[in-house]
């Protein structure tokens, strides 16, 4: 039993037809079949049942492909790791970026990305940060961006960056023009969030409390393409700048300062030390925190560059 044999009968049982299994794997069907063929005379076992339609893998089939899945996965993940100990590293890294970066972050990382590491392959994964932090956690992402995140056990924690958050108002809002707003006039001001335990929502929250009042949300809304649409219609919200900048340079909304006190969180790059691949994973979070400090330099991130990498401890 051998590798090449492993992955062909995988193929076969997938697409239930010698014929597909070759043209996808581009080999002569007759070789396919010997392949298969000495596959069962090695195990003395029937692993496919042939009908006029194609195959079906037989009970000792199934169980077969569960372990060829296993086996082959391994391979390719021993392969990653191998390449990705070199110089240049190699592999798919699984990025999480949350919403209110992510249209901001997404272009110039993969742009970067392809430029620096043309080995690595990105797979960008785009959710709120309490899933990205969950995923992070169990092995499912290799590196994420996340707010106010402390290092546990399985994951690493880099701060970049301190980000403030801001009365964001459409067009016309009464508000509009204003050069700041101090937090406890926000009492009278009908806004958009999302629910708890969304890090927003925990945000404002806090800040609501120092400045002793409770924050007037007319609307809880957990969607990021919605809460845009609401405060185009009409609403406010507190959000990073960061998230609606397209709109703002628009001009279709504003972004206000929010002073006594001023809502913010501290953002971090965070590795998972689950990762298969860790040199790859550890070259993009490197870049993910290069990208958004220059973008903070730049005028580009209305944030304040941590003033030395800090790594929170595990």
């Amino acid at each position: 039993m051998d590798l090449r044999q492993l992955r062909y009968f995988l193929r076969i049982a997938e697409v239930g037809s010698f014929t597909r299994a070759a043209e996808s794997l581009r080999i002569a069907q007759p070789s396919l079949s010997q392949h298969v063929q000495g596959l069962e005379d090695e195990l003395g076992v029937e692993l496919l049942t042939r009908h006029p339609r194609g195959v079906t893998p037989t009970y000792l089939g199934l169980i077969l492909c569960e372990h060829a899945r296993t086996i082959l996965l391994e391979v390719d993940r021993a392969k990653e790791a191998i390449q990705s100990s070199s110089d240049n590293p190699a592999g798919e890294v699984t990025v999480g970026l949350p919403t209110s970066a992510c249209r901001g972050l997404a272009v110039p990382l993969i742009s970067a990305a392809a430029d620096r590491y043309p080995r690595i392959s990105i797979h960008l994964v785009e959710a709120m940060s309490g899933s990205l932090d969950e995923w992070l956690q169990a092995g499912r992402l290799d590196v994420a961006l996340l707010y106010n995140r402390q290092a546990f056990e399985n994951i690493a924690a880099t701060e970049i960056m301190t980000e403030d958050l801001f009365l964001v108002v459409p067009k016309g809002h009464p508000l509009n023009g204003c050069a700041s707003i101090h937090f406890g006039e926000l009492a009278d001001v009908p806004i958009v969030l999302p629910k708890r335990p969304h890090i927003i929502r925990a945000v404002v929250q806090q800040a609501a409390a120092v400045a002793g009042i409770v924050p007037n949300v007319a609307i809880d809304c957990d969607s990021f393409p919605g809460l845009v649409q609401l405060v185009r219609h009409g609403y406010a919200t507190i959000f990073p700048a960061f998230g609606v900048a397209e709109a703002i340079n628009r001009g279709e909304m504003s972004a206000i300062p929010v002073l006594s006190p001023t809502p913010s969180w501290r953002v971090s790059v965070v590795l998972s030390k689950l990762t298969s691949n860790l040199r790859a994973a550890q070259a993009v979070g490197t870049l993910i925190k290069d990208i958004a400090q220059d973008l903070v330099r730049d005028g580009g991130w209305r944030a304040q560059v941590a003033p030395r990498v800090r790594r929170q401890p595990a």
